[in-house]
């Protein structure tokens, strides 16, 4: 009986400290899991933005506007690849991407607060108080730097592509069985700034996404004031393709 006793202890202790190694790593690797920096195409224009710890590049189409577009992108994303897509829907516009802290040459590592400064500084340092109409695009783990740009600048609108009302909510389902909320450094809680923005505000949808649950983006959707914010959903198009669409670039434009 107490040989059972101390084998069953034994075998407790193993798993726990298992697990608490598993949590360990997991904590460890989570900003490694969640940002997968992507190189930059040479041929498209860009210009750097100093930050003192850090020079972000952004890729431009370098036009003078009082129509002004930012984007920010997804993981993995070369986001000097959507400048075409942009100028085709905003052809007047002065456009500008921003490569994330370690992607497409900007030097840094990339954070949830780093992000953010970034943003704001881009915001700041683009509309110089001249740009009359400011659109915010943001695409997939973009829509969460959009999300909160927007809830602290004045934009005239905000486009959400594939969003997601938190990614430590995603992380969350994904790995149920540890404290995933305790264990990630960068949240992205899109859902708790939603109800200070004023612009009206689409989210696009991509219907067969199975990188953001439908569900995900129609909970960011419900945390918004009435009237602020419509959802598009693209029944076909998946988390990839959904620029291929012709009623993803009539929902870019507010049709």
């Amino acid at each position: 009986m107490i040989t059972s006793l101390k084998v069953l202890l034994i075998a407790i202790s193993v798993l726990a400290s298992m697990y608490l190694i598993a949590c360990a790593l997991l904590a460890f690797n989570a900003r490694s899991m969640l940002y997968h920096p992507a190189p930059r195409s040479a041929d498209v224009p860009h210009w750097t933005m100093p930050r003192g710890d850090a020079d972000i590049i952004v890729s431009s189409n370098k036009q003078h506007s009082t129509q002004l577009i930012l984007y920010f992108g997804g993981n993995a994303e070369d986001v000097s690849q959507a400048l075409a897509m942009l100028q085709q829907t905003f052809p007047a516009a002065a456009i500008h991407a921003m490569h994330y802290r370690g992607y497409g040459g900007s030097s840094g590592s990339p954070t949830e607060a780093t992000l953010i400064g970034d943003a704001l500084a881009l915001y700041d340092s683009t509309s110089n108080g001249q740009a009359q109409d400011i659109i915010v695009v943001g695409r997939s783990l973009g829509s969460g730097v959009a999300v909160q740009l927007a809830a602290a600048r004045s934009v005239q609108r905000l486009v959400l592509i594939t969003p997601y009302d938190s990614i430590g909510g995603l992380a969350a389902r994904m790995f149920p069985a540890f404290p995933v909320r305790l264990l990630l450094r960068d949240h992205y809680d899109s859902w708790r700034h939603a109800a200070r923005i004023s612009a009206p505000t689409t989210l696009i949808i991509a219907g067969r996404d199975e990188v953001i649950p439908n569900a995900s983006s129609l909970r960011l959707l419900r945390e918004f004031r009435p009237g602020v914010a419509q959802a598009v959903t693209i029944n076909d198009a998946d988390h990839n393709d959904v620029f291929a669409y012709p009623q993803f670039a009539e929902a870019l434009r507010g049709n």
